[in-house]
């Protein structure tokens, strides 16, 4: 697994990094398919979409991510690009927001809405209404991103790219080749990175 180069943080975004939910599952495996595919998520135009219905011909890239935390703020431009790329190039792309808004209000659907337009989204930017889909393919980070191929295999787990802070002082940007890779039908140079920043606040599970 790659390493992330690690540089001197604000107090704030050490405590977002946080810890893990106890009741994340098992991270999905490289090679496996994403779970789930058929449950309904509402978008930020207000309909409902599933992992199948924005599965691309040549790949799918499902990103963890949410209104609040500072390191999808830092990370949300190359996000932003990545994503419309991959969707322009036959990806099929979704932004998941599982977090819980009452922990942190900023990631209500409303909010969402808003941030949906600041970064002119071309992709889907859903909620997770119940947190499952976090916990079936046990995303524990935002941002978190998880890249299958055109076969539905997972490809590419892990984080942006080696420098949240500073775009210009990236020198491994590890999804954007994964994206470009798997849209040139090629195989994936690192298929697996350590994803950094804030734990999910995952939903209470419903005792049904």
């Amino acid at each position: 697994m790659s390493s992330i180069r690690w540089f001197v943080l604000p107090l704030a975004l050490v405590a977002c990094a946080g810890t893990v939910s106890p009741s994340a599952a098992k991270t999905l495996a490289i090679g496996q398919p994403a779970p789930l595919r058929e449950t309904s998520l509402k978008n930020v135009d207000g309909k409902d979409v599933t992992l199948a219905s924005v599965s691309g011909e040549k790949g799918t890239l499902v990103i963890f991510m949410c209104n609040h935390c500072p390191w999808v703020k830092m990370w949300s431009s190359r996000i932003a690009a990545i994503g419309n790329q991959a969707q322009s190039a036959g990806i099929g792309v979704v932004g998941v927001n599982s977090n819980d808004p009452s922990a942190f209000p900023e990631d209500a659907y409303e909010e969402m809405v808003t941030r949906a337009k600041e970064l002119d989204l071309h992709f889907p930017y859903v909620v997770d209404a119940t947190s499952d889909l976090a916990r079936a393919f046990g995303a524990t980070r935002t941002p978190e991103a998880f890249l299958f191929n055109a076969k539905g295999k997972l490809v590419y787990h892990g984080t942006i790219d080696d420098n949240a802070r500073d775009e210009g002082a990236v020198s491994q940007p590890w999804l954007r080749e994964a994206v470009e890779a798997v849209a040139a039908g090629h195989a994936v140079k690192v298929s697996e990175t350590k994803a950094l920043g804030c734990s999910v606040k995952l939903r209470e599970k419903s005792e049904t």
